[in-house]
């Protein structure tokens, strides 16, 4: 059976995402919508427009034009979102890169991407620079000064006078996150103008935050949770919104009480932390009135544990990136929550669970894989018509790769994963990225990588290796350790005489985490 929304259908403006976003500005006035945490830097509502428009024509001087790709490399800062709003005004595509990525994982992501620009800050510039002359990246834009890259300041000197560009909703990418899908390499995620403004009216019905909130973003604006969920839809909602530009303990509870945050999106071993930490107690959160916690599973001891610390409602969602990045959402009436679930289908969503096996339809209480139909569902990979055609059908529904099952009035309890993606602190992880990394080791036969348990985590890599010469486990790890970010990093390594797999030499996964839940089990 097709599980159905308990909200009712919304419409979907054929409106550019940046029109969408900055519809209340001047009702809101000079209420701070941007706030950068650690030095209260703050861009008011008024100020948005002006600073987008100036930008975008900064950006178009130096060659920025519909079609072209812009990378952002950098750390979560108001001049994130108004750089990623300059780029939608001229119908060009921003592609987030995370700032801990190695050299060759930028190069990979620049290069697949076809980005011709790139924005980053001084601290990264080292870096910048290597990866652009690697690729020929045509200019570097910095927020601050730095030798070899345009001043994000200049941008803003040349006037507010912008190209006469038509933005088609439907068919212009504004953003181009890269995610593993459910197998394989990170892919490019074509998401539109729509898609979007699809997201935002969706989340609208469910009453994620007021005008009256303000919300602290510390989750990673490289990810579609900090720049669309968080940041895009705040400021849709008049909301304001403190930055953080990395996640530390102390920081981010000083952020919390100096400006008194009511909404905090969180991810599971942020949630954690605040259940345990503390250093709470030196701290006036009195404010906090809700976390919404999403991109991994949380615990519902922890979940428990952190709501009554701070004495304030947790709620849930779930998605992925390929649909922008949200399916299903918690009600905003708590007494409608079950424990376990990541909520009800968001409006104009449906949902089927599907045997994994057969493809039969299933009906409530029934595991199987989640599929989900929306607005909300992308475009499609970028330059990749295989991928797109194995995750989306001719009817539009997208495979997640979760197994899970809803019950009968429609909430959705998420099981597992069918797809091999390790998600570690709310990152994804994949897995046959690193094992091609392991296998040009010369002391390495075969490997294989799968989601180890881990309580600070959720979920660490662990490889299994087959060896054909001598080499110790700190070895393997500190191989993979100086060619990878430091999410991606293989924290625990067992030697095996073979690797399983099935008579077509595909991995058998579920044999191996099978294998390892057994060995923690048996541990505790």
């Amino acid at each position: 059976m097709i599980f159905k929304s308990p909200h009712a259908p919304v419409t979907i403006p054929e409106i550019s995402l940046t029109d969408y976003v900055l519809r209340r500005v001047e009702e809101l006035g000079d209420k701070p919508a941007l706030i950068d945490g650690p030095t209260g830097r703050t861009y008011t509502y008024s100020q948005l427009p002006g600073y987008i428009k100036r930008l975008a024509a900064g950006f178009a001087a130096h060659g920025v034009t519909k079609g072209d790709v812009l990378a952002i490399y950098s750390p979560n800062l108001p001049e994130y979102a108004l750089a990623f709003h300059a780029v939608a005004t001229l119908g060009a595509a921003t592609t987030m890169v995370p700032p801990l990525f190695t050299d060759e994982e930028i190069i990979k992501q620049l290069k697949n991407s076809g980005a011709k620009y790139l924005l980053t800050i001084p601290q990264l510039m080292e870096n910048a620079r290597v990866v652009a002359q690697a690729i020929g990246i045509r200019k570097i834009f910095v927020i601050g000064e730095a030798d070899g890259a345009i001043s994000f300041a200049s941008l803003l000197i040349g006037g507010d006078k912008t190209p006469d560009v038509q933005i088609d909703p439907r068919e212009d990418v504004a953003a181009l996150p890269y995610s593993s899908g459910t197998t394989g390499f990170p892919k490019g995620v074509m998401l539109t103008h729509r898609n979007l403004v699809a997201m935002m009216r969706l989340m609208e019905a469910n009453h994620a935050f007021s005008q009256d909130d303000t919300i602290v973003c510390v989750v990673p604006m490289y990810h579609l949770y900090g720049l669309h969920i968080v940041v895009n839809l705040g400021l849709s909602q008049g909301a304001t919104i403190v930055t953080v530009p990395r996640y530390d303990l102390e920081q981010f509870l000083q952020a919390l009480e100096h400006y008194k945050v009511t909404v905090a999106p969180l991810v599971p071993p942020l949630v954690l932390a605040l259940s345990r930490a503390p250093q709470l107690d030196q701290h006036d959160l009195s404010a906090l009135r809700l976390i919404h916690c999403g991109a991994a599973t949380l615990a519902d001891s922890v979940a428990s544990a952190c709501s009554a610390r701070l004495g304030c409602e947790i709620r849930y969602g779930y998605g992925l990136t390929e649909v922008s990045p949200l399916s299903h959402a918690s009600l905003s009436d708590s007494s409608k929550h079950t424990p376990g679930s990541v909520g009800y289908c968001l409006p104009n969503t449906e949902c089927r669970i599907v045997d994994y096996t057969t493809g039969a339809e299933l009906g409530p209480n029934r595991e199987g894989e989640i599929w989900i139909r929306g607005p909300q569902v992308m475009k499609g990979y970028a330059s990749n018509e295989q991928a797109t055609s194995e995750m989306i059908n001719s009817e539009g529904w997208l495979r997640t790769g979760d197994i899970g099952y809803c019950d009968a009035d429609g909430q959705l309890f998420v099981v597992d994963r069918l797809k091999e993606l390790i998600k570690t602190n709310g990152r994804q992880v994949a897995p046959a990225e690193l094992e091609a990394l392991l296998l040009s080791h010369s002391a390495i036969a075969d490997a294989a990588v799968i989601p180890s348990p881990d309580e600070k985590s959720g979920e660490v890599p662990k490889a299994f290796v087959v060896l054909k010469t001598e080499a110790s486990a700190e070895e393997i790890m500190e191989f993979v350790s100086a060619r990878v970010a430091p999410y991606k990093r293989i924290k625990r390594v067992e030697f095996v005489s073979e690797i399983p797999k099935s008579p077509a030499g595909k991995i058998l996964r579920r044999v191996l985490k099978e294998r390892e839940r057994r060995s923690v089990s048996h541990q505790k």
